[in-house]
């Protein structure tokens, strides 16, 4: 992990990388392999009894300090596709992550046509500035950080930017035929495309999926060219045609339309008895700026907050939730007493209460959910109109879970449930909430740890929107001792 000089934008710009590349080293490896990874400090994947190398910062360990090397030791099992891998400290991982490529074991193979070639597609934000100042500016004003300066594609921006250069969640789903991918941040797709239009140049391009009202957003695209042998070098690339900026449809149909495939390797049916039930709601909120009259950049001269059942998370400092968890000695770093409900039943996606005030302060607190070893939990993830209404991508380290159903506005528990698919449902490891909606998802514990459930957008996990799971030992699933070399606080 070391600094790196890019030209970007037409500017010079210092950003953090792993061995000196945007995006960093593709990882390729075979399902079942054991995978070590030394990470020197010169400045994700599914984790079954190998919590300390799940790596969010003062969650499963604390962070590595300069000079410091540490080894991520785990071995990998039962997913096969891509995923990524990105630094869990403050906002680094817009510069360092990269691609993790999951083979079938050797004998084995994809369940579809073998392709010709296979290249990772990494999709990015690049900030023309130093992305920790970009945060910590916005957490010390207490509003919305700067917005991106441009979106990239394995790292460039594209030919629609100035000064720039040409560019050129592994979980089995059942086939779909589709001309648009919809990707909230933290999730991953493996696509199979066929080269069958006529001769030439075609732009492949990203552009954002945003909802939120009144909010600035980088409404830029990127792009990168698709180049068929024999095309005329001088023809300019055909550009698709993109979906609105705010097409909630077209992010809904694609979403809603996926399916796991049961036929697959590594398919896990849905658990049908369920043992614990939650319902969580989540959004924006607002927390007190500070001492005396001082006044913050958010709405009513507060400081911009996030929150689960209005409980704000606040990450610990002085020793990591898991090395507490492993030691027996909670006491000062989390407690267990994270509600299974809101604390108040109100008319959730109603905008009317967008800035109800009385609504809109959540205290900070470090609290989990306490859970038995292979015990199910179900879970309706609830949006929220407070201060804005967006998706959000809520993300599970641990576990996969089953997709059941998805929809907008509050959730029936009447008549939502009949809509659940039981039978072939997506398996994730991050779900796009709709906006102004709701998802139910349902896993089994069966990983001992501590588990970090939160936003995947980079602003909301600072402002508290996160919680975490503790899942006790099992029978026979035991979480090992931490490795000597753990990083210390």
């Amino acid at each position: 992990v070391q600094n790196l000089t890019v030209q970007r934008l037409c500017h010079e710009q210092v950003i953090t990388t792993v061995n000196g590349t945007l995006p960093g080293p593709v990882i390729s490896v075979r399902e079942g392999d054991d995978l070590v990874i030394h990470v020197v400090n010169q400045h994700g994947v599914f984790q079954l009894l190998s919590a300390w190398a799940d790596g969010p910062s003062y969650v499963t360990q604390c962070p590595i300090h300069p000079g410091q090397t540490y080894a991520y030791r785990f071995k990998i099992t039962g997913q096969e596709g891509t995923l990524w891998w990105h630094a869990h400290v403050s906002w680094l991982r817009a510069t360092v992550y990269g691609a993790l490529i999951i083979k079938p074991r050797f004998g084995n193979f994809y369940p579809f046509p073998s392709p010709y070639e296979e290249f990772p597609i990494l999709l990015g934000e690049y900030w023309d500035a130093n992305v920790v100042d970009v945060e910590n500016q916005g957490l010390a004003t207490g509003a919305a950080p700067n917005i991106s300066d441009a979106f990239t594609i394995n790292g460039q921006p594209g030919d629609l930017y100035p000064c720039s250069q040409t560019a050129i969640d592994a979980a089995y789903t059942a086939p779909y035929v589709t001309d648009v991918i919809v990707l909230s941040p933290g999730q991953t797709t493996d696509v199979l495309f066929t080269a069958d239009q006529p001769v030439g140049s075609y732009y492949m391009a990203a552009r954002p999926y945003i909802t939120a009202q009144g909010i600035p957003f980088d409404n830029t695209t990127t792009s990168g060219i698709i180049v068929y042998q024999g095309a005329k070098s001088s023809a300019t690339p055909i550009m698709p045609a993109l979906p609105a900026f705010n097409d909630t449809p077209t992010a809904y149909k694609f979403y809603s339309n996926l399916t796991g495939y049961p036929l697959g390797p590594h398919w896990v049916p849905v658990p049908r008895q369920v043992d614990e039930h939650m319902f969580i709601t989540f959004g924006i909120n607002l927390a007190p700026c500070g001492e005396g009259s001082a006044t913050c950049a958010g709405p009513f001269g507060q400081r911009l907050s996030a929150s689960m059942n209005n409980e704000s998370f606040q990450l610990p400092s002085k020793l990591s939730m898991l090395q507490a968890f492993f030691y027996n000695n909670k006491n000062g770093v989390y407690t267990t007493d994270f509600p299974d409900n809101p604390p108040s039943v109100f008319d959730y996606t109603n905008s009317s209460n967008a800035f109800n005030q009385s609504m809109l302060f959540a205290p900070k607190s470090t609290k989990v959910r306490k859970l038995k070893f292979g015990s199910t939990v179900e879970i309706v993830l609830q949006n929220t109109a407070l201060i804005a209404t967006e998706s959000h991508p809520i993300h599970f380290h641990g576990f996969n879970f089953h997709v059941l159903a998805q929809g907008f506005g509050n959730y029936d528990s009447i008549k939502d449930p009949r809509k659940f698919n039981l039978v072939n449902p997506q398996i994730r490891n991050t779900i796009a909430v709709p906006t102004g909606g709701w998802a139910v998802i349902r896993f089994t514990a069966n990983n001992p740890g501590i588990w970090m459930v939160h936003c995947h957008l980079d602003v909301h996990l600072p402002w508290g929107l996160g919680m975490a799971f503790e899942v006790e030992n099992g029978p026979y699933s035991t979480l090992p001792p931490p490795p000597i070399d753990l990083p210390k606080c």
